[in-house]
Formats: C-alpha cells, sequence, structure tokens
C-alpha cells in the first residue's frame, strides 16, 4: 500500500506497526484520496471552460482569416 506521502507500506511493516500509527496511516491516506477525488469532479467543468473558451478563439480566427 503506498500513501500520499509515497512510502511503500509492506504487509509486514503494517503488522509490526503500532495501531495509533496505523490509524494515521489511514486518515492520512483518506485524506489524499478526499483531495485528489475532488480535483476529479472539478476536471469537467475546467473542461468546458477551456473548450467554450478555445471555440471563442478558433472562431474569432476562422472570421478573421
Amino acid at each position: 500500500m503506498a500513501n500520499g506521502n509515497g512510502f511503500v507500506i509492506t504487509k509486514d511493516t503494517w503488522e509490526n506497526m503500532p495501531a495509533e500509527q496505523r490509524e494515521w496511516l489511514l486518515f492520512d491516506t483518506m485524506q489524499d484520496m478526499n483531495r485528489r477525488l475532488k480535483l476529479v469532479e472539478e476536471r469537467p467543468f475546467r473542461d468546458k471552460c477551456y473548450s467554450f473558451m478555445g471555440g471563442l478563439i478558433g472562431g474569432a480566427l476562422a472570421a478573421a482569416g
């Protein structure tokens, strides 16, 4: 398992880890996943904005050309 910091946690490491450290690792991983999911959810809106701006610029260039 890899957390947001890029560390790879092996099964042996996980089993020998104190319970409190495991909980913090899970918390950190969940926070990182939440941040990434929010970025994915915002992407379609951003893509539509870029498409709209590209259409405006392309239309203006076509009209001028």
